[in-house]
């Protein structure tokens, strides 16, 4: 057994911990204390963590409150976090102390574990958790702080770009087949026809709304908590760390950061962590509606509306041979439920604050991040293996709209509303195209029926000429 473990000691007495982690004595106290989910922080988290850590090193030698000797070997250690060398060692649950100490800890610990291995040959100084690798800071504004920068860098490299990548293959879909006009529905039901690429220019102008209230998002996310220490007054920090540490993570990531304009909010609160993941919501709830769209639209392929075709991925039954799912619209919808119920938490977490501090800091950054990065994950595959290649049935979509009783209502200026209602009731009843039944009950000839009911024109808008 003495093989396996070593003993580490803090304020509390002896600690036994695993013969090879790099994490030391209040990592494996906070690894006891809560064996809840098994759910870790995710690799943004730790990156995040790293280049935050990384930066107070070289900010604190900048402002001469580090030597050399001892700010350089964390920096390397702090990298080699961001590179993802300790993921294993970052071993606590989420569900945790609600300020986060503990993994802060688990990170100074690590950095200070592996820095002591790198710092110089016949350095003298021993590298310690607490007084260098977690100088001028604290857990209270280091979690906070590492949320947004984690949040901040997977909305920009992650989430903006497969917003926008689904947003052009649906231009560029919708371009495909911009002459096609098919049946509008409102309430599920046949209404005025439209073409295909106003349908999925829609979809596009909603994913671009969605990447705009990000941006907006963003100028509040970036403000970064870190130079508040314990309770937003900085104390035992130097007064320029803040504003330092900011731009030094800005130079890391290319997004501009700054210093909070108000410790006490930016500490006892979550307000931007919140809004972000209310925006989040937004665009998931848009993407449900898309997803949901283009399962109706494929639906069939006999029974149902059957206009379009979703590319066969996989068999849809273990029962029934030759059954096709939309099954990347599903695991759409179903991230988009996750991503609501992820709000549901980071909400009540936002309102946990008392006083100075949150207490729920661990389960926003997780529940945010995982928001994010699924979102995008979900997205940018819709657009590459579902909207990429779909294809239109083109004679059933015509067939339709030849047959809704609906396209009557262009004939509403011409013949009034009444003698409208009475060719659409005829045609729906009988089964008959309205064009037919119109020649019928009107003095109309083929050539003025032909030109009120030609359904590309009524997807113009404004008076049939």
């Amino acid at each position: 057994m003495s093989d396996e473990f070593r003993i580490e000691k803090d304020s509390m007495g002896d600690v036994k911990v695993p013969k090879d982690a790099y994490y030391g004595a209040q990592t494996q106290r906070a690894v006891d204390n809560f064996p809840v989910s098994g759910i870790k922080f995710s690799r943004s988290f730790i990156e995040a963590i790293g280049l935050v850590k990384r930066s107070a090193a070289a900010v604190n030698a900048d402002l001469d409150q580090l030597d050399e000797s001892i700010s350089e070997p964390i920096r390397q250690a702090a990298r080699e976090v961001q590179e993802g060398n300790f993921d294993d060692d970052f071993a606590i649950d989420i569900f945790q102390t609600g300020s986060g100490t503990s993994t802060n800890m688990n990170a100074n610990e690590i950095i200070a574990n592996r820095a002591n291995e790198l710092k110089a040959d016949g350095a003298e100084s021993v590298i310690h958790p607490n007084d260098h690798v977690n100088y001028g800071q604290s857990s209270n504004d280091v979690v906070p702080t590492n949320i947004r920068v984690a949040a901040a860098i997977a909305v920009k490299e992650n989430l903006i770009p497969a917003l926008e990548h689904l947003k052009n293959t649906f231009l560029e879909k919708g371009e495909e087949f911009a002459e096609v006009v098919k049946t509008g529905r409102t309430h599920l039901m046949d209404a005025m026809p439209v073409t295909i690429e106003q349908e999925f220019k829609g979809y596009a102008r909603q994913l671009q709304l969605g990447v705009e209230r990000l941006e907006s998002t963003m100028e509040r996310l970036t403000e970064l908590p870190q130079g508040g220490t314990a309770v937003g007054t900085g104390l035992n920090t130097h007064p320029d760390f803040g504003a330092q540490m900011a731009a030094a993570i800005s130079d890391a990531t290319d997004i501009e950061f700054q210093e909070a304009e108000n410790h006490f909010e930016a500490q006892s609160t979550v307000d931007a962590p919140v809004e972000l993941s209310g925006q989040l919501k937004t665009i998931a709830v848009g993407l449900m509606k898309i997803g949901n769209d283009l399962r109706w639209m494929n639906s069939g392929p006999n029974s149902g509306i059957g206009e379009i075709h979703l590319k066969a991925m996989q068999p849809g039954s273990s029962i029934m041979p030759g059954k096709i799912n939309p099954v990347i619209e599903e695991s759409l919808v179903m991230v988009c439920a996750q991503v609501i119920g992820n709000d549901s938490v980071i909400t009540v977490a936002g309102q946990s604050g008392n006083f100075e501090l949150n207490v729920m800091l661990p389960v926003v950054a997780h529940n945010l991040l995982e928001s994010i990065n699924i979102l995008a994950n979900a997205v940018r595959n819709q657009a590459d293996r579902s909207v990429a290649k779909l294809s239109v049935n083109k004679e059933r979509i015509a067939e339709m709209v030849e047959r809704n009783p609906v396209l009557v209502t262009a004939l509403n200026p011409i013949i009034g509303y009444d003698k409208g209602s009475k060719i659409a009731k005829k045609a729906f009843k009988e089964g008959r195209p309205v064009k037919e039944v119109a020649r019928e009950m009107t003095d109309l000839s083929d050539e003025e029926l032909d030109e009120a009911l030609d359904p590309i024109k009524m997807t113009k808008g404004g008076f049939m000429e």
